[in-house]
């Protein structure tokens, strides 16, 4: 295997555990999830961070589905279940049109230490884990509970509610509701931007009494300059060895291009493709390989002018999305990224290889994206992409390392409680 770079891992990072008995030690951990990919990684980031990857029962929160349930998604996830048990009970379920997944397993493939396995996912029931959590707390301990997203907001603070002395409840991602409901948030930085002077001037005051979070962080908040993942040192290295074959062969530096999809605080389109086409072209001669992404969130229209513009040069390589997906194998190969500025989570997972990551896109940004931006500069881990780079000239800095960063502070509170998490 010739020599790349890889971030060094943390001791005792990521590794399995082998746990002592005793009440007070947290030996297991319960993820709440929202069937978004970005989310559930932010959960099982962090678990892998704290060495419980191997003691994990992953819950899943679903919403009503189909038909005018498409209208609905804005409500919060109680009174949507609600108003469709209504809508059923008027109407009948053919005439509304509607599919709801229901209280059932769900098998679903997940990537945990490296290697893929599946998972039965149960629909979270607050009610369920918290007894649970009660029922065996003398034999197996408390119980780490981590959620993220709006969704499994109602979940996780019930939970706690209901096993105030048995659980630890984080949830990632400011929850836009009173913090003193959960022992732990995990929130960005760029969560608070309301708060900053740009960020007043960005609402009319008519509005700000509505617009979240009203007051700066408690001390039960840990903030993070990214999203937490599960790209970290060991994860690389096992990736490393899988995408060998496939990857050490090619012609160095290999620049990965990462392509997300337009959000509304990020919007473009074909603009933002053929200036990526533009710039590639302009940097090929400083490439030895080019290997291109897209996201599930690309538009068609995107992916098709990058493909079309792209995809027979013979230096460059553009994946079809078929499985397997090579994203770990190109954060361990890659010598120099590229990736859209609407992605939080692949921005982040770049910046933790300690390799160049250049951004394109950040002038279609607004509101908390640009503060994202903004703090991702100041730490000297991004730069612009402008075509006019020479991808042969590396650059580093020192790794992003959220996930390890929050597990820290994680033990310091867990110990506040006279716990602590297994070793």
């Amino acid at each position: 295997m010739r020599p790349i770079r890889l971030p060094e891992p943390p001791s005792g990072a990521g590794m399995p555990q082998i746990f002592e008995g005793g009440a007070n030690v947290v030996r297991r951990a319960v993820v709440i999830g929202n069937g978004f990919a970005g989310a559930e990684s932010q959960c099982m980031g962090l678990v892998r961070a704290l060495g419980l990857s191997d003691r994990q029962t992953i819950y899943r929160v679903t919403r009503p589905s189909g038909g005018i349930n498409e209208w609905l998604h804005w409500l919060p996830l109680s009174l949507h279940k609600i108003v469709y048990h209504i809508l059923q009970q008027l109407l009948g379920r053919s005439r509304v049109g509607l599919v709801l997944q229901g209280k059932r397993v769900v098998p679903s493939t997940f990537h945990a230490s490296g290697s893929i396995g599946l998972s039965s996912i149960l629909e979270a029931d607050s009610r369920k884990i918290a007894s649970l959590a009660r029922e065996t707390f003398d034999k197996e301990g408390p119980t780490l509970v981590v959620a993220c997203g709006r969704d499994t907001v109602s979940i996780s603070s019930s939970i706690r509610r209901l096993a105030p002395e048995n659980v630890f409840v984080i949830q990632i991602q400011h929850p836009r509701t009173q913090l003193n409901r959960f022992d732990l948030v995990v929130t960005p930085r760029h969560d608070y931007y309301a708060l900053t002077a740009s960020g007043q001037n960005e609402i009319p005051r008519f509005f700000r009494r509505w617009v979240t979070p009203q007051e700066p962080p408690g001390p039960n908040v840990v903030l993070t300059l990214g999203a937490l993942h599960q790209a970290d040192p060991v994860a690389l290295r096992v990736a490393a060895t899988a995408w060998h074959d496939e990857l050490d062969p090619l012609p160095k530096p290999l620049l990965i291009v990462n392509i997300g999809g337009p959000t509304k605080n990020c919007k473009y389109g074909a603009d933002l493709a053929k200036q990526l086409v533009a710039s590639l072209h302009n940097v090929l001669k400083t490439c030895g390989s080019v290997r291109i992404s897209f996201s599930r969130r690309t538009p068609k229209k995107v992916s098709d002018i990058i493909t079309k513009e792209l995809g027979t040069h013979p230096k460059i390589y553009v994946w079809d999305g078929q499985d397997p997906n090579p994203h770990m194998g190109h954060l361990a190969w890659g010598d120099a990224f590229v990736v859209t500025a609407d992605s939080i989570s692949m921005l982040s997972e770049a910046c933790s290889t300690g390799k160049p990551v250049y951004v394109i896109g950040t002038e279609h940004c607004k509101w908390k994206f640009t503060e994202f931006h903004k703090n991702l500069r100041e730490r000297g881990v991004v730069r612009p992409f402008t075509g006019l780079e020479d991808i042969s000239n590396s650059w580093s800095y020192p790794p992003l390392n959220d996930a390890v960063e929050v597990a820290l502070r994680v033990r310091e509170f867990v110990a506040e409680r006279g716990w602590s998490i297994g070793r």
